[in-house]
């Protein structure tokens, strides 16, 4: 090919030997094509640099085949596997990716919404939590919208996640079983709602088990290493220690653990410790930590077709879609001294 001019769908077509229409197809619907077709025709795209990408279809369609995807924190280890089921299921029916790292700032997130605007992204994929502050001066109406990861504090939007409250249980339920009464749930926020769900399965486990108020313990937290750390030396400090440590998520949970090794206590046999998220780092810890696994890829391949289905109709559903997590049982968690 020329690098001066531009390839067609016509040079595809020639060296995929296939017709324009199964070009297209390839494309635009690619469920609808064999696997070893749609092979042949991104063998031939990629050899003529033919332009197929999303962002070149919308411009000549007059409309956009983009999906808009905005995260605080793209360093964040469940976004990628998250993103991965988004990006298959958006890729699956014609769509593109763009991705918006408002790295917590709400501006940043209220300057993504021009995308949408300017008709450059069709919907709105948001693992924020929150809708950007400001966006009723953006645009009379948001468009089709979806949650993943952390539920909509201000939205009254359709979400996709995990059951906090359930894995939460299978926490409790679990250090319960082990001989566990005087337990800490380490990570309570008033913002985050995933975060508020885990301490409320956490109290429904201890409601359940009769355990009273003193044997509850409930420090604050921001989800990072150091605030584990920081919540285990105020227990110390405060001569408050419980036998187990049921942490809001894996690093809260790895801080605690750190801590805890820094002080010379051996793990699960001085205390036990959970977290929650099933982060790559938490198996290899020392010991590997019980933890609850989030189907993140599950999550994103849900959350995306159910944006599409809302771009298709126009039908904006009520309510959460939760899939259950499950419990990996890991070396952390052991019975109390006492029962030993």
């Amino acid at each position: 090919m020329s690098n001066s001019t531009p390839a067609t769908i016509e040079d595809v077509a020639r060296i995929a030997e296939v017709s324009i229409a199964t070009v297209s197809r390839a494309i635009h619907t690619p469920e609808k094509v064999a696997n070893s077709t749609r092979l042949k025709v991104h063998q031939a795209i990629a050899i003529t640099g033919y332009t197929t990408n999303a962002m070149a279809r919308s411009l000549r369609l007059g409309r956009s085949n983009m999906i808009l995807v905005v995260a605080p924190d793209i360093g964040d280890p469940n976004f990628s596997n998250i993103l991965v089921g988004l990006e298959n299921e958006a890729r699956a029916h014609g769509y593109g990716i763009l991705i918006g790292h408002t790295q917590n700032d709400a501006q940043r997130g209220l300057e993504y919404l021009k995308f949408l605007n300017s008709n450059q992204a069709a919907g709105l994929i948001l693992f924020t939590g929150i809708l950007p502050f400001g966006h009723q001066t953006m645009t009379a109406r948001l468009p089709a919208t979806v949650g993943v990861f952390e539920p909509i504090y201000n939205g009254g939007l359709p979400y996709v996640g995990v059951d906090d409250v359930a894995g939460a249980r299978k926490l409790i339920d679990l250090l319960l079983a082990e001989g566990h009464r005087k337990i800490a749930f380490i990570g309570d926020s008033r913002t985050r709602l995933a975060y508020s769900r885990r301490r409320q399965g956490f109290e429904e486990g201890m409601d359940a088990a009769n355990m009273r108020p003193e044997n509850r313990i409930v420090i604050d937290g921001d989800g990072t290493i150091e605030s584990g750390r920081l919540a285990l030396e105020q227990l110390f400090m405060q001569d408050r220690l419980p036998t187990a440590f049921m942490c809001v998520n894996d690093q809260t949970a790895i801080g605690v653990m750190l801590g805890l090794t820094a002080r010379g206590y051996n793990i699960p046999r001085d205390f036990s410790v959970t977290g929650f998220d099933d982060v790559p780092l938490s198996g290899f810890m020392s010991p590997p930590l019980t933890t609850i696994r989030q189907p993140r890829t599950a999550i994103g391949k849900r959350a995306m077709a159910l944006l599409l289905d809302l771009l298709g109709d126009g039908v904006t559903p009520d309510g959460e879609i939760l899939l259950m997590p499950d419990l990996v049982v890991r070396n952390s968690v052991g019975p109390p001294k006492g029962l030993r």
